[in-house]
């Protein structure tokens, strides 16, 4: 049986027909498809998928119909997911902080590797994980470039990834290494450094690493044209230059870049005050709630509840939620057309990822529908 019910042709043709009250998310997997494509072309290693950006069961069937076989997981539950819809999957689990139950049950899943950032991770995987199971040390570094860091929540410095990786091998386990750049790191130069600094730490550790993951951080495009061809064309010059003779397997682990685009998010004008203000049916315990943290937000489209899109001047509106707490508001001020009325839909391309996964239900807000099409965002017409 089909996970999509019916297929519309754009996100217009579904809102002058329908005209919703609630939001709806508009899901193109063809361009999911043609996004798993690229990254399997580009790449020169392994794809995964990091479940955690959009964990929804369509996005994960039409990953692996695209030939996407392997899956980063961070928790038990995106174990148990993965396995139920694509049970031959090789599974990553690089969440590197882990309580021995969820240990355990990794192992009774058959996870094919995992990742450590300090000797006490490591002790707890020790006894549980097969002995020749993949284990990779993950380095943190102050490398800029994002629009914010993980290494100040996950992984070691250089010095102390020798030691830890020296441990790898002493526990039994296959040695490997990964890093995390940072969200949306739109800078090659940032996997080159991170890559070199890795080969340095197997060298002083004295240990062959059996593969290097080069993680997520891939940019999706949020408006400001975000390449990923250099970036794959930077790991495979810093791997060779940095490992000439005996170069680790490479894999990466995009979620924001991989599932990004293949969605858009329309919402409704609830109403518009006298001071130019709008009230929308949705907002940053919803769906927008990554809006906050990643900056304004600039690919909008406005249309009418007919379908027309608005063609205004642009004017300045300051965008509030539909929650009863003044905090729910996108920052700064947004140009819209000048013409934007109540009933209105404004259209939020590129909401893929951690739209659906950050939705907290405040305030009985936050509901929504998912709605296929075939193209969506800016590849759709707004006729």
């Amino acid at each position: 049986m089909s996970r999509y019910s019916r297929i519309w042709s754009t996100e217009i043709d579904h809102l002058k027909s329908v005209t919703p009250d609630h939001p709806v998310l508009y899901f193109s997997p063809e361009t999911l498809a043609d996004t798993a494509r690229r990254f399997r072309t580009g790449f020169p290693g392994l794809v995964t998928y990091a479940v955690k950006a959009n964990d929804n069961p369509a996005v994960i069937d039409t990953l692996a119909q695209a030939g996407i076989r392997a899956f980063d997981v961070a928790s038990p539950a995106e174990i148990a997911l993965v396995r139920a819809a694509v049970p031959g999957a090789a599974l990553h689990y690089n969440n590197p902080v882990r309580s021995r139950a969820e240990i355990d049950a990794a192992v009774e899943a058959d996870v094919a590797s995992y990742s450590v950032d300090g000797p006490g991770e490591l002790a707890k995987l020790s006894g549980r994980v097969p002995e020749g199971r993949e284990v990779s040390v993950r380095l943190a570094l102050p490398v800029p470039g994002a629009a914010y860091d993980f290494g100040a929540k996950f992984g070691e410095p250089p010095e102390g990834c020798v030691t830890l990786l020296q441990s790898v091998v002493e526990a039994g386990f296959t040695p490997a290494m990964t890093f995390h750049p940072g969200t949306q790191c739109t800078d090659p130069g940032a996997w080159g450094r991170y890559i070199e600094t890795c080969a340095e730490v197997a060298r002083q550790a004295g240990v062959r690493l059996s593969r290097l993951n080069v993680g997520g951080g891939f940019p999706s495009d949020r408006g400001k044209g975000a390449a990923l061809e250099p970036i794959f064309a930077e790991i495979a010059r810093a791997t060779a230059l940095a490992f000439p003779d005996t170069p680790p397997r490479l894999v990466c682990e995009p979620g924001r870049a991989m599932v990004a685009e293949s969605f858009s998010l329309a919402v409704r004008v609830k109403a518009l005050r006298e001071c130019g203000g709008l009230f929308l049916n949705d907002g940053i315990y919803g769906l927008l709630a990554e809006v906050p943290i990643m900056g304004p937000y600039a690919r909008l489209r406005t249309v009418t509840s007919e379908g027309r899109p608005r063609n205004g001047a642009p004017h300045p509106r300051v965008l509030y939620g539909p929650t009863c707490d003044s905090l729910d508001r996108l920052p700064g001020e947004v140009g819209l057309p000048g013409d934007v009325d109540e009933g209105d839909f404004l259209i939020f391309d590129g909401m893929g990822a951690y739209s659906t996964a950050t939705n907290t239900r405040f305030n009985g807000y936050g509901a929504h529908e998912i709605v296929t099409v075939r193209r969506g965002g800016h590849r759709a017409t707004q006729s």
